[in-house]
C-alpha cells in the first residue's frame, strides 16, 4: 500500500492540479477563534486526564461535533481505555468521529490532536491554548470543511486523550484499528503561537513521497511553511514528540504540524490571549489545503 502510496504522489507533483486550493476558506475563522478561546478557558481547569475538566471538555467537543452532525466512529464518540502510571490506573476517552469516504470508504486519513494538558497546579490552571486546545478547534474546523467538501477518502477525526501523560491514547487508538486502513496521519500540536510567523512539518524525511508533495505544494497564505525539526539540521527532533509518533513507530506515514516551543510552553500563562491569531488562522488554512490535495489522489 505505501508503494502505490508513494507512486501516486509522485505523479501528484509533476502534474501540480493542486485540486484543493479552491474554497479553502472553507470553514469558519470566528468559530475557529471562539473554540479555542472556549476549550483554554478556566472552566475546563486544564484539561487534566481524569479530572473533571477534562470531563466538561470531552463533553463541549461531543457536542461541537454533533452541532455539526458527524457521527462517532464505529458509532460511539467516546473511547474509554485505561493505562498504568507511578503504581496507579488512570482512566481516560480518546473523541473519535467518522467521515466516510465518498469514493474509498475502506481507506483512512487519521487528523489528530490531544484535548488534554496539564490541569492546576499550585493554584495556578495550566489552560493550554496552544498545547493543544488549537489541535483541537482546528479538527472542529476540519468538520466545518467537510461539510462543503466531503472528503474522497474515509477521515477519522481524533482529539487523543493523555498526550501529556506518554502519548497513551494515540497508542490505544493503534491497538484498536486494523494499520493497513490507515494511509497517512495528520496531527496537529500547537499551531496557534508564533511571533516568526512560520510553522513546521514534520515527517516528510520518512517518506520520499510526502516530501515531494510538500516542496511542490502551493502555500496559500502568508505563514511560511518549513521542513524540519525531524533530526537533520541540528534542532529539537519533533519525530516522536507527539501523537504522530505512535504512527511512524507503526510505519504509517505521517505528518506533524506545529510550532517552535514558546517562553509559554507548559506554563500557566499558555492563555488564549498570548495567541497570533492570523497565524493560527493561516496555520488551518495551510493544513486543510494540504489534506484537500492529498485526498484528491486515488490513494
Amino acid at each position: 500500500m505505501k508503494t502505490r502510496f508513494a507512486s501516486l504522489l509522485f505523479l501528484f507533483v509533476f502534474i501540480n492540479t493542486s485540486s484543493a486550493q479552491i474554497e479553502i476558506t472553507a470553514f469558519d475563522e470566528d468559530k475557529l477563534l471562539q473554540r479555542l478561546e472556549i476549550l483554554s478557558s478556566d472552566a475546563f481547569e486544564g484539561r487534566k486526564t481524569g479530572e473533571k475538566g477534562n470531563d466538561s471538555a470531552r463533553a463541549y467537543i461531543i457536542e461541537q461535533f454533533k452541532n455539526l452532525n458527524i457521527s462517532g466512529y464505529n458509532g460511539a464518540y467516546e473511547q474509554p481505555f485505561s493505562f498504568e502510571i507511578k503504581n496507579r490506573t488512570l482512566n481516560a476517552n480518546n473523541i473519535l468521529v467518522e467521515i466516510k469516504g465518498t469514493e474509498f470508504p475502506d481507506k483512512y486519513i487519521v487528523i489528530s490532536a490531544h484535548h488534554d494538558h496539564l490541569g492546576v497546579s499550585s493554584g495556578k490552571i495550566y489552560n493550554g491554548a496552544d498545547d493543544d486546545a488549537s489541535g483541537v478547534a482546528a479538527l472542529l474546523s476540519f468538520a466545518d470543511y467537510f461539510a462543503k467538501h466531503p472528503p474522497k477518502h474515509s477521515v477519522v477525526l481524533a482529539a487523543f486523550d493523555a498526550e501529556e501523560l506518554g502519548l497513551q491514547g494515540a497508542k490505544y487508538f493503534l491497538d484498536t484499528i486494523d494499520h493497513s486502513k490507515i494511509l497517512l496521519n495528520i496531527n496537529m500540536d500547537m499551531i496557534s503561537r508564533s511571533m516568526k510567523n512560520e510553522l513546521y512539518v514534520v515527517g516528510t524525511r520518512y517518506d520520499k513521497s510526502l516530501k515531494g508533495f510538500i516542496n511542490k505544494f502551493e502555500n496559500p497564505t502568508s505563514t511560511t511553511l518549513l521542513e524540519g525539526h525531524d533530526g537533520t539540521d541540528g534542532k529539537q527532533d519533533w519525530t516522536m514528540s507527539s501523537d504522530h509518533g505512535p504512527f511512524h513507530k507503526a510505519k504509517i506515514p505521517f505528518l506533524y504540524f506545529g510550532n517552535e516551543d514558546h517562553a509559554a510552553y507548559h506554563k500557566p500563562t499558555d492563555d488564549f490571549a498570548a495567541i497570533t491569531p492570523q497565524f493560527y488562522k493561516n496555520a488551518v488554512r495551510i493544513i486543510i489545503a494540504v489534506f484537500g490535495d492529498i485526498d484528491a489522489l486515488s490513494l
